[in-house]
């Protein structure tokens, strides 16, 4: 597929881009609705989590596939079909009268979503030349940023307005158009998809794929609700993730015909470049499902005005992604951004932490400033560098390998913090209340003073004033031991980023070469 021009590239950037942003939007716009969710089917809130875990399980164990079905069934055909898959599973969610309905109907949404993300970023490559690649991965970071901070924005609004099944059928008329003008615009590449003859599809590796993330991926999102090993389907998971993935890399290293080719990963830019993925993922996804915890639960805001309060950061990120494209297109070296990177988003945990229970919407707009600034800065080069230096027949590979590392991250980094948030919030709430007992002149004083209050308010008596002033104080313990919980977290994301910031340096970059007269016509070839 030769490199496009004009109106044709344009039209790929906007479907590609939409597509991509399509399928991290349903990563996180079901969060702020569980509880009306779970209110309409008549199911608890651990209950209808399953939403969530049902998606990310499919998207992590699809996503490493797409290389291989792609070229297996053709890259467009695939990727139509994936769309197409998408759009009808949004329908039925939003259709589903029942939990298991819902749950089954968001998992095939999550394998067809899966292809949306890997198989976007490599057509999107092939329509710039090599040398404009850059701004391709420009123009795909800013999906990557603005998806899992618009889903709870557009989610806020839906519930605003609207019922919960509008979240998943909003999808439709974007998947039709997006479908449409792939099946139009998108071309073949010589001899796609007729390949099958002597193909040999490699059952073993994709079964120990399915177990071995599918449970992993599981123990990442319900250790924590399921009180991680003290349950006897966490442990059996957590045997069956080790013995899959370790499986898994050895048949993928061994056999000649992999499902996933891992060989890719001898590669040294790419290796390093997953290990940067996977902080970044944990960073980008952790801090977009702790801020809006934080916002609802202690400064009282609603979740449209949570979403709101997110998005004029974010859009700084948006903005900066083509123009920092450019840059590199143009020879610039990604370690410099890298770094800035890093260091931004380390502020941001630091800062974030620094924060009071009187603080608004706006109070976060520098942190979060520099948390969009950081994953911009940081995110581009390494879209880039994850295809820097292999051949063009393993971009696929390279390019879901590190979606896949990026998504596992995130689930990482929400299953750590849920752990560490709970640890966390015991401890804060027990050190408050150590100073909130009878005898404590300052706890005394306050005390006697809101039942005061209460008495000349509402008429109380002395005893009904009493209960209700202690349960004004534990509202009162509890909101700020949930603060300076999330806090913490936030610090501790901002520790993540430190323990991996010195791998920085041992980032290289070749400097960039005029390719002859064969290597552009090879690469040509190959596209």
């Amino acid at each position: 597929m030769a490199a496009l021009k004009g109106f044709a590239q344009a039209i790929i950037v906007i479907t590609t881009v939409s597509a991509a942003v399509m399928e991290l939007v349903d990563t996180s716009i079901v969060n702020v609705a569980l509880s009306q969710m779970a209110g309409s089917l008549g199911v608890t809130i651990e209950d209808i989590s399953w939403v969530i875990t049902s998606y990310a399980i499919a998207n992590v164990i699809i996503i490493p596939m797409t290389g291989f079905l792609g070229e297996y069934f053709g890259r467009k055909n695939y990727y139509v079909f994936s769309m197409i898959l998408f759009t009808v599973a949004s329908w039925l969610c939003g259709t589903s009268t029942g939990l298991g309905e819902l749950v089954f109907w968001r998992f095939v949404q999550g394998i067809g979503g899966g292809a949306l993300l890997s198989t976007s970023q490599a057509i999107l490559f092939d329509a710039f030349e090599p040398k404009d690649r850059p701004i391709a991965s420009g123009l795909f970071g800013m999906g990557i940023i603005l998806g899992p901070t618009l889903g709870p924005t557009v989610g806020g609004y839906i519930l605003d307005n609207a019922e919960w099944p509008l979240i998943f059928t909003v999808n439709i008329p974007i998947g039709i158009i997006a479908t449409v003008l792939s099946i139009v615009f998108i071309d073949r590449k010589e001899g796609e998809g007729k390949k099958k003859e002597g193909f040999v599809i490699d059952y073993p590796g994709i079964a120990l794929l399915a177990v071995g993330i599918g449970s992993m991926q599981y123990v990442l999102e319900r250790g924590e609700t399921e009180d991680w090993f003290a349950s006897e389907n966490i442990r059996i998971l957590a045997v069956a993730a080790t013995v899959g993935v370790v499986g898994f890399i050895w048949r993928e290293l061994t056999t000649p015909h992999p499902a996933v080719n891992l060989k890719v990963m001898g590669n040294r830019t790419l290796a390093l470049t997953t290990v940067f993925t996977f902080v970044v993922g944990l960073g980008l996804f952790t801090s977009v499902y702790i801020y809006p915890i934080l916002a609802q639960r202690v400064l009282g805001m609603t979740p449209l005005e949570t979403g709101l309060s997110l998005l004029p950061a974010t859009a700084i990120g948006v903005v900066m992604m083509p123009i920092i494209g450019k840059r590199m297109a143009s020879g610039v070296s990604p370690v410099p951004f890298v770094i800035t990177g890093f260091i931004l988003f380390i502020v941001f945990g630091w800062t974030s932490a620094g924060v009071n229970a009187q603080a608004g919407k706006w109070d976060f707009f520098f942190p979060l400033a520099l948390r969009a600034i950081g994953i911009t800065m940081v995110q581009l080069p390494l879209i880039n560098q994850a295809v820097a230096g292999l051949q063009p027949k393993d971009y696929p590979s390279g390019i879901a390998l590190n979606n896949m590392i990026r998504q596992i991250g995130g689930a990482f980094g929400i299953a750590v913090s849920n752990n560490y948030m709970a640890h966390r919030f015991a401890q804060h709430k027990s050190d408050l209340v150590a100073n909130t007992v009878p005898g404590n002149p300052a706890f005394d004083e306050r005390l006697n003073t809101m039942v005061q209050g209460m008495i000349s308010r509402t008429g109380a008596t002395l005893s009904d004033a009493t209960e209700m002033a202690y349960k004004q104080l534990n509202y009162m313990v509890e909101r700020q031991a949930y603060l300076l919980t999330y806090l913490d977290t936030f610090r501790l994301i901002a520790v993540f980023f430190i323990v991996v910031f010195p791998l920085v340096f041992f980032i290289k970059v070749r400097k960039p070469q005029k390719p002859d007269a064969a290597a552009v016509a090879a690469m040509e070839e190959a596209h």
